[in-house]
């Protein structure tokens, strides 16, 4: 069996923590060759210290024997005093620093020096007690900065925190327990529906479906519904277990019409529409990373939906309204119709040939003969030249009276 490396490691921001001392710890999500994530946190000095060995095993790449031969990126060392404003002002170096790493050449991005710094380790998914006292603060970045121009990171954005509507049981090592009424910070939204948060010491992925906004309900989270609709493939089957979805095979092609942050899409397929879970849906065009991802998916499970949650309670007097399906159906048709009469007023030449029937037999010919319009008869040679000019008059009455010239 092949040995597993690091493909990608993103910065998603850093903690202040308080135990045994206080110190920053930066939070990395890597992602692995088997499709897996893991949330780890390293020190500054940790990363250095890593650095350091890396440059030990390789001399020639490092550039310690010729500098022109250097290809492992440069990375400061630790100042003597750690403050927030230092951290904060590190992170676009370590962003760049990771992604310069994984794409430096296979024996040294994937060596086992490096798997095992980013391995995660014990103190990762159990993290020392928090102080009493004051309680660990977290900052992350935005992620489509961090992806894109790592000079314009902007400043530490403080965790959602959302409350748990009903006790939930993990069923895996990645999820954790929760019960109704606690409070969870937000690390990562996925749009599958399970988001990775924590509670306390705890971090897991949990689903979204069991969650709830502090500050009201969270109808305004989801985008609105775009009827015009995104070609997505299938590349799991599922078969519906309630009357509001769908049942599909493996390679269907469906239009996805409203995106929800629980994981649950509704799709369309022809005339109907349905709830379908967006783990087992790719977007067209997304075909190289087709066999990973159906293969990641053996192990995976799409997240339970708020309707099949017992005993939820809910803070808020006002519950979050869902559309019917019927509604969906409506909507979809009314708006796949004003697209079509837009269309054909654009086109009347197109609309007319359509509306035009075929030729086939005897009958077809006379329906086609009353539709057409009447075309008047030709008028005698007497009255044309009664309505004629008086030029066009004398111009025949010359012709008339030479009839053997030629032109």
């Amino acid at each position: 069996m092949a040995q597993t490396y690091v493909r990608h490691v993103e910065l998603l921001g850093f903690e202040k923590r308080f135990y045994p001392s206080q110190h920053y710890v930066y939070m990395l999500m890597v992602k692995w060759s088997d499709l897996t994530e893991k949330l780890i946190y390293r020190t500054y000095p940790d990363m250095y210290t890593f650095h350091k060995s890396l440059k030990e095993m390789f001399p020639i790449e490092s550039g310690k024997i010729e500098k022109k031969d250097r290809i492992i990126p440069s990375l400061p060392a630790p100042r003597w005093l750690d403050s927030q404003k230092s951290t904060e002002t590190r992170q676009s170096t370590l962003a760049e620093y990771c992604r310069s790493l994984i794409n430096l050449p296979p024996h040294i991005s994937r060596c086992t020096l490096l798997a095992m710094f980013f391995k995660v380790r014990p103190e990762d998914e159990n993290p020392p007690a928090p102080n009493t006292l004051k309680r660990n603060e977290t900052f992350v970045v935005s992620r489509e900065l961090a992806r894109g121009n790592v000079s314009e990171i902007s400043g530490p954005i403080i965790l959602d925190t959302y409350r748990v509507i009903g006790d939930f049981e993990k069923t895996s090592k990645h999820e954790i327990n929760l019960r109704t009424g606690d409070l969870v910070e937000i690390v990562e939204k996925n749009q599958n529906g399970w988001w990775f948060c924590q509670c306390e010491s705890k971090r897991g992925w949990i689903p979204a479906s069991y969650l709830e906004p502090l500050d009201g309900p969270e109808e305004a989270e989801d985008a609105d519904p775009n009827y015009e609709g995104e070609l997505y493939f299938t590349i799991k089957a599922y078969t519906a277990e309630q009357e509001d979805e769908i049942s599909l095979d493996m390679n269907e092609t469906v239009e996805v019409i409203h995106k929800l942050l629980d994981g649950w899409w509704v799709v369309r397929k022809r005339d109907d529409t349905g709830y379908f879970p967006s783990m087992f849906l790719q977007k067209a065009g997304k075909g190289d990373k087709y066999e990973a991802t159906r293969t990641n998916l053996r192990e995976q499970r799409p997240p339970p939906r708020r309707s099949t949650i017992r005993n939820a309670k809910s803070i808020h007097s006002r519950a979050r309204q869902r559309l019917s399906q019927d509604t969906y159906r409506r909507n979809s048709r009314r708006y796949l119709q004003q697209k079509g009469s837009i269309k054909a007023a654009k086109s009347p030449l197109k609309e007319r040939k359509d509306n035009i029937p075929e030729q086939s037999g005897s009958s077809s010919e006379s329906e086609l003969k009353k539709d057409a319009p009447v075309i008047p008869p030709r008028p005698s040679p007497e009255l044309i030249m009664e309505r004629c000019t008086d030029n066009t008059r004398k111009k025949v009455s010359i012709r008339k009276s030479n009839p053997g010239s030629t032109s």
